[in-house]
């Protein structure tokens, strides 16, 4: 294994850094190197972002909410043998 020096880390850029290894669980080096993969193609990065901005409406659609929103989107189940064929 090599070791890479780096140089001129500011604080904003440590303190990035540092709150995303302790965010994923790893050490500082461990998350730089997984960063340094990801850029340079070698890794895929993990697309696992979990948002909750829609929570507080799960579950409130009554039958009358879907039936009415099955209705109103019906026309996207047609396909346009026009087109399609």
């Amino acid at each position: 294994m090599k070791t890479l020096s780096l140089r001129s880390i500011d604080a904003e850029m440590a303190d990035a850094l540092k709150k995303r290894a302790k965010h994923e669980g790893r050490s500082i080096n461990a998350t730089v190197l997984n960063l340094l993969r990801e850029a340079v193609g070698l890794t895929k990065k993990k697309r696992t972002k979990v948002y909750h901005d829609l929570d507080d409406l799960v579950g409130t659609w009554t039958e009358k909410d879907e039936q009415l929103f099955k209705k109103a989107t019906k026309y996207f189940d047609r396909i346009d043998e026009e087109i399609w064929g």
